[in-house]
């Protein structure tokens, strides 16, 4: 009875002294040494696109090219993703299928230039790091501990 007591006492002890003491955990602001400047070039052909007039096609062609721009920025700051899957029977090799995705969100991408060539409508991004840095930091700031104090 004795021994069940004491170790009730020790057990409660043990829990309240965490509480005893009270931190306050002061945080700075981590900024990176270089931010890079990555671009992204996306063309699509005017000819090919679904339309009744040329003006139609251009500007499809302007919105494809733009896509295939960020798509391009996407598969920079994310990476692709590869999924490939093969048979072999009889030691021959025999349906190959292969795809590819990127998935991601750009924020702070420009236009730097848009424009035709040809059949082609080209768009130029660019994509400034420091600016993402910046809009990311609003939201979710990057911080390493600076000091703590103990009370």
């Amino acid at each position: 009875m004795m021994k069940r007591v004491f170790i009730t006492l020790s057990a409660l002890f043990l829990c309240s002294c965490s509480q005893i003491f009270d931190k306050h955990i002061e945080y700075a602001a981590v900024k990176p040494d270089a931010f890079p400047l990555l671009s992204a070039v996306g063309m699509a052909p005017i000819s090919l696109q679904p339309g009744e007039s040329d003006s139609q096609k251009i500007l499809l062609a302007m919105r494809a090219s733009k896509l295939e721009a960020y798509r391009e920025l996407a598969e920079q700051v994310y990476g692709q993703r590869i999924d490939s899957r093969n048979s072999v029977s009889s030691m021959v090799a025999g349906n190959d299928q292969f795809g590819t995705s990127v998935q991601g969100i750009i924020r702070g991408a420009r236009v730097v230039k848009t424009y035709a060539i040809d059949d082609a409508y080209i768009t130029e991004l660019e994509l400034d790091f420091e600016q993402v840095y910046h809009l990311y930091q609003n939201v979710y700031p990057r911080q390493k501990i600076k000091s703590i104090h103990y009370y």
